[in-house]
This record gives structure tokens, C-alpha cells and sequence, in this order.
């Protein structure tokens, strides 16, 4: 049984991600911009503070992994609404590109519940590049306005993380944590078992 004090400080970071998205879509019906993208920005924060502790405290698990996705998937939702809400032009401007890009992800979350009976957690560096970029693009645009460089960025870097992922779903018939790319999932003894 899991209780509290089963928790370490990394998933505590990770679960404050998750506890605060009710919060930002209270702040998205208030239209209280500035205040959501203020909080945004803490939550994306303590996506870059719990990886870091777990590295740096060798406290990693899958269950952290998967706490951890979950969080930054949230966020990132939650963040795709704040933009619909607040920036529906820039939205609606760009819907075709934003289809294309997405389209893939949705392929990518099917195949892994099929195989996987969950999300993937693999947590690769192509997927923290593009979850940066992602970070940095809906922040900038909340809080200054569009860069389309960034845009067309964050759309390529999102597409070529989500090919990543769906070979390494191909490529890993159990599910795995800590993949840091198809370079290093080649020499993975978990891949490699037989």
C-alpha cells in the first residue's frame, strides 16, 4: 500500500504539477491571464527541478517517471488551453500547422495503450529539448506575444520527438523508463533481453 511517506521529494514536484492544473483552469475561467501565466511558469519550473533531483539524488523509479509524464502532460495541456483561451487569433491562424504537428502525438499515445496499457515515460533528450522549447514558446507568447521562428521550431522539434517515440515503441517490447534516445535504445540490455 502506498502511503505518503512512500513519496520522495522529486515526486513531490511532480505531483505539485498535477494538484496545481485545477487551479490554472480556474485562473483560465477567471481570465486572469497574468496570474496564469505567473503560475505557468512555477509549474514548467518544478519540471525542470524534479528531474534534476532525482538525477542528482539517484532517486529515480518508474513510478517517478510515470508521475513525472503525467505532470508535464498535464501542464502542457493546461497550457494549450491558456493559449486557446487567451490567444484564440494566433490559434485559429495556425490550425492546419498545429494538426499536422499534433496528429502524430495522438498515433504515438494510441500505440503505446495498446502495447503498454499506459503512456510511454521514456523521457528521452529529444523530448527534453522539445519540452523546453514547447516551455519557452507558450510562455513567451502569454506573456509578450508570438516569435514564429520559435513557433516553427517547437512544431519540428515536437514532430521529430514523436517519431522518436513510436520507434522506440516498436523497438522495446516492455515498457521502459529512461531511454535517453534510439542511439542509446540500440544498446539497451532491457531491449536486448532474449
Amino acid at each position: 500500500m502506498l502511503t505518503f511517506k512512500n513519496f520522495n521529494i522529486a515526486d513531490w514536484f511532480s505531483f505539485y504539477r498535477v494538484l496545481a492544473a485545477p487551479f490554472l483552469l480556474i485562473l483560465l475561467w477567471l481570465n486572469e491571464r497574468e496570474l496564469f501565466t505567473w503560475f505557468l511558469l512555477f509549474s514548467y519550473t518544478t519540471d525542470m527541478i524534479d528531474g534534476f533531483l532525482a538525477r542528482q539524488l539517484k532517486i529515480t523509479s518508474a513510478r517517478g517517471s510515470q508521475l513525472d509524464s503525467f505532470g508535464d502532460q498535464i501542464t502542457f495541456v493546461v497550457g494549450l488551453l491558456g493559449l486557446w483561451v487567451f490567444e484564440t487569433d494566433f490559434i485559429k491562424e495556425n490550425y492546419l500547422l498545429i494538426v499536422i504537428a499534433f496528429s502524430p502525438y495522438f498515433i504515438q499515445m494510441l500505440l503505446a495503450f495498446k502495447k503498454y496499457g499506459r503512456a510511454t515515460s521514456f523521457h528521452t533528450y529529444l523530448a527534453k529539448l522539445s519540452a523546453i522549447v514547447q516551455g519557452a514558446f507558450i510562455l513567451w507568447l502569454l506573456f509578450f506575444g508570438p516569435i514564429y521562428w520559435l513557433f516553427y521550431v517547437m512544431i519540428v522539434l515536437g514532430l521529430l520527438e514523436t517519431i522518436e517515440e513510436i520507434i522506440l515503441i516498436y523497438m522495446y517490447d516492455d515498457w521502459v523508463s529512461g531511454v535517453k534516445g534510439i542511439y542509446w535504445a540500440l544498446k539497451d540490455k532491457r531491449r536486448l533481453k532474449m
